[in-house]
C-alpha cells in the first residue's frame, strides 16, 4: 500500500472519529470505538508522512485525494 493510500484512509478515519466521539459523550457511554478509529486513522497518516520523504504540504492535500480517487475509479 503506497503512502498517498495510507494517508486518505487514516484522514478518512480521522474524520469519522470525531462525530463518532461527540455521539458517544452525548449518549454518556465511553467512546471506545471512537478511540479505536482515531489511534489507527492517526497512525496511518503518521506512518503515510514518514514514507514521504519531503512530507506532506497542506497544498498536496487535495491532489492526492483527487490521485487516490482517481486510481479507484479507473
Amino acid at each position: 500500500m503506497d503512502s498517498d493510500l495510507t494517508f486518505v484512509i487514516g484522514a478518512i478515519l480521522l474524520a469519522l472519529s470525531i462525530p463518532s466521539i461527540f455521539s458517544a459523550l452525548a449518549d454518556s457511554r465511553p467512546p471506545r470505538a471512537a478511540a479505536v478509529a482515531l489511534l489507527l486513522g492517526g497512525g496511518l497518516v503518521v506512518y503515510a508522512l514518514g514514507q514521504k520523504p519531503g512530507g506532506i504540504a497542506l497544498a498536496e492535500i487535495p491532489e492526492i485525494f483527487i490521485r487516490v480517487i482517481g486510481r479507484l475509479l479507473y
